[in-house]
């Protein structure tokens, strides 16, 4: 099936090739360090995404070429992305408390009736969408490069998994706005007010709000810009891996 012909198919010809490597611990921005703790504890919800596209593959789904090809590839990618964070943890240890609440927010979403492709997607546009910029704006050499990989293949999961949604009638209702604000919440309790609007708690809020109603945080357009590292200054194990392993 030609990728022009297919929109599945022409967005998982966009994805970039990268493997999870090693990464060395380096200094996160002061103010920010519980947050990223809490955000990295989200990384248990990676292989539930998985999951949640298992479940979408057992069920009815649009009859557009590419369909199945896009969610298994996608599948792939978590595996992927669960290895990177747990690399970013093992250089930067775990915050007890947050790991221990995580598994609270993760039994939510598994037992939230919405559609598993529908859960999918909001939580990939308005979580981690939003966890990632934090992580690039806030992280260290090791954890920026980590989330500028992840969130070039998170663009093509949001695409596919919003399509495959929106064919199949799905919508997000209350009931899954209120759960994805729960989370936002969570994850950004440990911030306040701040000049700084990294490390502002409302900001933070308000783009995971935005994501969810429109699909698009355009205060977050300095994303692009965001400052990532030279080669000549990260470790070797730091660098991103481009290529199949």
């Amino acid at each position: 099936m030609n990728a022009v012909k297919s929109p599945y198919l022409s967005m998982i010809a966009k994805k970039r090739p990268w493997q999870a490597v090693p990464v060395s611990k380096g200094k996160l921005k002061e103010g920010g360090e519980d947050t990223i703790y809490n955000l990295l504890a989200l990384r248990h919800l990676e292989l539930p995404v998985k999951d949640f596209l298992e479940q979408g593959l057992e069920r009815d789904l649009p009859a557009t070429p590419g369909v199945v090809e896009a969610l298994r590839h996608n599948q792939d990618d978590e595996q992927r992305h669960d290895e990177a964070l747990n690399y970013v943890t093992a250089a930067h240890g775990t915050n007890e408390k947050a790991e221990k609440e995580v598994a609270n927010i993760l039994k939510a979403w598994q037992e939230h009736p919405a559609h598993p492709i529908l859960k999918a997607a909001i939580l990939e546009r308005s979580i981690f969408f939003v966890a990632l910029p934090f992580f690039r704006f806030n992280g260290d050499i090791g954890i920026r490069t980590v989330a500028a990989d992840i969130s070039r293949d998170e663009i093509t999961h949001v695409g596919v998994h919003s399509l495959v949604a929106r064919e199949l009638g799905e919508t997000a209702g209350q009931s899954l706005n209120k759960l994805r604000r729960a989370t936002a919440l969570w994850a950004f309790d440990a911030l306040q007010a701040n000049n700084d609007k990294w490390l502002n708690k409302d900001f933070w809020l308000r783009q995971s709000d935005s994501l969810f109603e429109k699909g698009k945080a355009e205060e977050l357009n300095d994303t692009a810009r965001s400052r990532m590292p030279s080669f000549f200054e990260a470790a070797n194990n730091d660098l991103p891996q481009y290529g199949r392993a």
